[in-house]
């Protein structure tokens, strides 16, 4: 089995020289992969809240728990549970947007699947996309605003209200 790093570089390589991604789900059943986006989550103050199943939590995480979850994925017996839904207040509004938790496996399973497809698609991506990418953000949006588009007079700043609400409410 490659480590989990030489696989991400690989995947890296496919996505620079635009090849078709093979074998993703054969090849995220890696114990360095699932220990890396254990990593990654951990430190989220975010990761000790509970899903649905009360049970299936970030306590008691361990190489036996991370290797029972491959052997689950590896035989195809890995079923996604529904995720918690609940309401938390928007910024400055007395409104509330809805937010799904899910498990605490699935939010395993799914870091493991953003590394792999982040490291194939973020090369693809122009070098002027910042949205929701490792190192960039809005400030990064921000300094390439302030420092490259110099010629720039006025911007058109826009918000689609409830755009999305159609398909969050159902």
């Amino acid at each position: 089995m490659r480590t989990a790093l030489k696989y991400i570089e690989i995947v890296r390589q496919r996505g620079e020289k635009g090849l078709i991604l093979k074998r993703v789900y054969k090849n995220i059943l890696n114990r360095e992969l699932f220990l890396m986006a254990y990593a990654n989550l951990y430190a989220n103050a975010g990761a000790t809240t509970k899903g649905t199943d009360p049970k299936d939590t970030v306590d008691g995480m361990s190489i036996r728990r991370i290797d029972r979850l491959i052997k689950r994925l590896r035989r195809r017996r890995y079923h996604w549970k529904a995720t918690r839904r609940t309401r938390i207040p928007k910024k400055n509004s007395n409104k509330k947007r809805p937010l799904g938790i899910p498990t605490w496996n699935d939010k395993l399973i799914e870091e493991v699947l953003r590394i792999v497809l982040s490291a194939y698609y973020d090369v693809q991506f122009s070098n002027h996309s910042h949205g929701f990418r490792q190192q960039r953000g809005c400030h990064t949006a921000l300094q390439e605003i302030r420092y490259i588009w110099t010629g720039t007079r006025w911007f058109i700043e826009g918000d689609i209200k409830g755009c999305f609400d159609m398909w969050i409410e159902q």
